[in-house]
Order: structure tokens, then sequence, then C-alpha cells
């Protein structure tokens, strides 16, 4: 019985080892200082998802090794029971919900934690998404050690209270549990997520009915809920990487997205905030550029900036894919703060703010942009908020748009601190289009308005003059009361504004 379980215990830590060595030997071939000169880093990375394949359909006993490495790790079943509980235990401040199921039927569970969860307001909103990878399950159980470390800390901690009430986040624990039971990278039709999605350089996935119903899922989610920010937890390296993680001609070389310098900032925010994820030796100062790494295609992050207006990250939290259970707790204590003050970035910095129509008062679901960044941020549809995330920089100048309006256009100068910057548009008005602009006020269909225009066009000129004059000065009491009306709705938001354009 001893000798048995020695070896059984020898088998666990070679495994254990093997995976810890294999995963930083993809990066020891990456030197940090020089980003064109990567030869060896996609031959590394084959051999090892060649040794992963090879796992997952080994001989029994390298699947009893599988086995024991997922004790102490909930199952698919321990985990939907681990949400719901905590979905009773903290109530007052969060919602569980499902964003569609697996190929097998799982639900994918999220747990949103906000201090009004469900409802629609002014505030951020962020993501966390765990076990993308089957093989990767260490963000499943760190997701749940931070759902519960903010619910026992939002009356305690200004941290998890700043969180609590000022974002809605949302933790998705399992994006893949098929592969997690699986054991292996892809999911129950061995597809990897992370490939699944639209790209901008090879369309391979155009086809929305060919994807896989995961990652449907999260193509649907983020069509329900716009997310400002977001990040995906994966292992088998200590890094925060952003985008691009593609190049058009597959070549491995940094190709930075337009808002570079503000990935660059999230993931700084990241790494230096991590136990130790900053003092790389293999990735300078903890962080990555995708393309630079490897070249993959399909992947969901470049998906999220260039198709859902959300900036994420892709975390690796773990040198080790399947660490024991009992490093858990570590890599929790290492992980936190990150995680933590990467959620609070969201309202830490940046500029916030709303866009308004100078006529009534009435939200503009309208549109900024920055000069000299090629990328645009829609406010949301029905408070016309917007959160447009950025490096600390001496000076931007942002930009708000909105069809039917004047665009208006401010400098700011963003130190280390949020702004908050509302801008009031202007319609653009003729004389005809006022005209038609007031009789629509009238709730007039559109084919009487032009009936109307028409008439009066082709009426006498006095009376015609005679018309305008009145119209104009019953146009001046509307805009007089509509003003009033206006600035009592602001100050009834209660927010406060630093700025406003």
């Amino acid at each position: 019985m001893i000798m048995k379980t020695n070896i059984l215990f020898s088998l666990l830590l070679l495994a254990s080892t093997l995976s810890s060595s294999l995963a930083r030997g993809v990066f020891q071939t990456l030197p940090s200082e020089d980003f064109n000169d990567h030869s060896n880093v996609n031959r590394t990375r084959h051999l090892l998802e060649g040794n992963e394949s090879r796992s997952s359909t080994g001989t029994n006993d390298q699947r009893r090794v599988c086995v024991d490495l997922a004790l102490g790790y909930m199952t698919n079943s321990e985990l939907e029971r681990a949400i719901k509980e905590f979905g009773q235990r903290c109530s007052n401040i969060s919602r569980i919900y499902s964003i569609g199921k697996s190929v097998k039927g799982v639900p994918l569970w999220v747990i949103e934690i906000s201090d009004k969860p469900g409802e629609e307001e002014t505030e951020p909103a962020f993501k966390y998404i765990g076990n993308v990878h089957g093989d990767e399950p260490v963000g499943r159980e760190l997701l749940i050690f931070l759902a519960n470390w903010l619910c026992d800390n939002h009356l305690k901690d200004p941290l998890a209270t700043l969180i609590v009430e000022n974002v809605h986040l949302h933790l998705l624990p399992s994006m893949n549990p098929d592969g997690f039971s699986l054991r292996r990278r892809g999911n129950a039709n061995n597809i990897d997520l992370n490939r699944d999605f639209p790209d901008q350089f090879f369309f391979a996935n155009d086809d929305e009915d060919s994807r896989q119903p995961e990652t449907r899922a999260i193509m649907k989610w983020l069509r329900d809920i716009q997310f400002t920010g977001s990040a995906t937890l994966h292992g088998g390296a200590l890094v925060a990487n952003y985008p691009w993680d593609g190049t058009h001609d597959k070549r491995t070389y940094y190709a930075g997205c337009p808002d570079d310098d503000a990935f660059r900032f999230m993931a700084s925010i990241y790494s230096h905030s991590h136990y130790n994820m900053s003092s790389s030796k293999e990735f300078l100062d903890g962080i990555t550029n995708g393309a630079a790494w490897y070249p993959l295609y399909g992947g969901m992050q470049d998906w999220n900036y260039i198709h859902a207006g959300c900036f994420e990250l892709t975390l690796e939290v773990s040198d080790n894919k399947w660490p024991i259970a009992a490093e858990l707790p570590i890599l929790w204590k290492y992980n936190k703060m990150s995680m933590l003050n990467l959620v609070a970035s969201l309202v830490k910095t940046g500029v916030h703010g709303r866009i308004y129509s100078s006529g009534d008062g009435r939200p503009l679901p309208g549109f900024i942009t920055v000069s000299g960044i090629n990328y645009t941020v829609r406010a949301g549809r029905t408070f016309a908020d917007y959160h447009r995330l950025l490096a600390p920089r001496d000076r931007y100048e942002v930009v708000a748009t909105m069809p039917g309006y004047k665009s208006k256009n401010t400098s700011i100068w963003l130190d280390e601190g949020a702004m908050s910057l509302d801008f009031v548009l202007d319609p653009e008005v003729s004389v005809k289009g006022s005209i038609l602009r007031n009789v629509y006020d009238c709730n007039c269909d559109s084919k009487s308005k032009l009936e109307f225009v028409e008439f009066l066009l082709g009426s006498h000129l006095e009376v015609f003059f005679v018309f305008i004059v009145i119209l104009g000065f019953l146009c001046f009491l509307f805009q007089r009361r509509k003003k009033v009306k206006f600035s009592t709705t602001k100050q009834s938001t209660g927010a406060k504004r630093t700025v406003v354009v």
C-alpha cells in the first residue's frame, strides 16, 4: 500500500513538473527586448499543444494522473451549486443568470455584482471570463474567490465598496464546462473557443451558425450588455496580454491597435498589482502584445475591441495550466489586487459622461472619438452615457457627434484620475428644417408635415411672413420652457460633473 502511494505521489509530482516546465519553455525562447526575432516561439508552442492533445487521449496511467490533478477543483455541478448558493447568500448585491448552454447542455452561469444588479445605470460594466480552455481551470476558481470576497467586504473595504457601488461586474466562471469535464483544451466538439470568433484578417468564422454554442452565447451577451472592459483568465504563463492578437501576414511582430497606449496602461495595472508578474524575466514589465508573443486568429479579445466596443485583456495567471488544488489559495492571494484594481480602473481613470440635446435635454445615444485615435465609442442607448478608457496623458481632444446635431469638441488634460465630461449638442437646423422640427414636435406624421410646408410656401408672402412671426414667438416660449425643464432634469441626477460643453 505504501509503495502504491509513493508511486502515485511520484506521478503527480512528475506531471506537475513537466506541465510547469513546458509552460515556461514556451517563453524562454522569447527575449523581451526584441519583438522581431521569435523564430522558435511557434515551434515550441506547437510542441506544447501536441503534448496537450496526446495527454487527453493517452494511456490509462496518463488519464489517471489528470483525474488526480482535478481533485480539489469544483466539478461542473459543484460550481453551479456554489454560484447559486452565492446568489442566495449575497442576494442584495448580486444576480445569477445564464447566457446560454454548452454543446452538452451545461448552463453558462454568470454572477452579476452591483448595488443595483439587473438594473440599467450610467455605470460602466466589466466582465471576467474563466476556463475558456478546458484544461486551464484556475480562472473558474479565482472568480468564485473574487465573488465571495466582494460579498464579504463590500461594506468594509473601500475598494470593494467602490466596485459594488460604481461598476456592474459580471463573472462567468466557466465558458467551457465540457472541456473541463473532458480535461482538454477544446469544447465537446474539440474546438478551441479562443479561435472561434470572427477575425479581422481571415474570414473562416464569419458564418455565425457554424460557430460553437459557447461562442454564440458570448456574442449575444455582448449585444445585450454594453461592456466597457473585460478580461479572460488563462493558464500556462504569467503575463498580461493585449491586442492585436494577429497580423495580416501571419508573421510574429508587435501589432498595436489604435488604443495601444490604453491597453498597455490596463495591462500594466494588472501586472504591477500582481505579486510577481511585473518582475517577469520573459516579458518586459510583465505585459506583452499578443502578436509579438505569437499570432492567433479567431481570438476573443480582438473581436471584443472591434465589434463590441469592449477593451479586453487576456491574462495568463498561472505558470502551470492545472496546478494542484492546494495552490489555489496562493494563486488567489497573488492575483487578488490585480483583479480588483483592473475593475476599479474603469471608474478611477479615463473620461466619462453623457450626451444631451440642447433642445429638450433628452439623452442622445451619440458617439465619442478622440483626435489621433482611430476608434469610436458609442454612448449607451438609454442614458447616453459613455466611458472612454484612456491612458494618463497631458492632453486629449475629445469629440462628441450625433447624426442631425452639430459636433462638439474640447481639450482635456488627463492625469492619474478620471474626468467627467458631458456634451450638450445643438441640432442642425435651417429655415425649412426648423419648421419641420416644430411640426414634428406637434406629433404630426411625415406626410402631414410636408403638405403643411408646401401649403405655406404656396401662399401669399404676407400670410407666410405673419405665420413665421407667430411661429417664432411660440418657438421662443416653447424653447424657454424646455430649457427650464432640461436644467431641472440635470440637477435631479445628482451626478458630480467636472466639465459640461
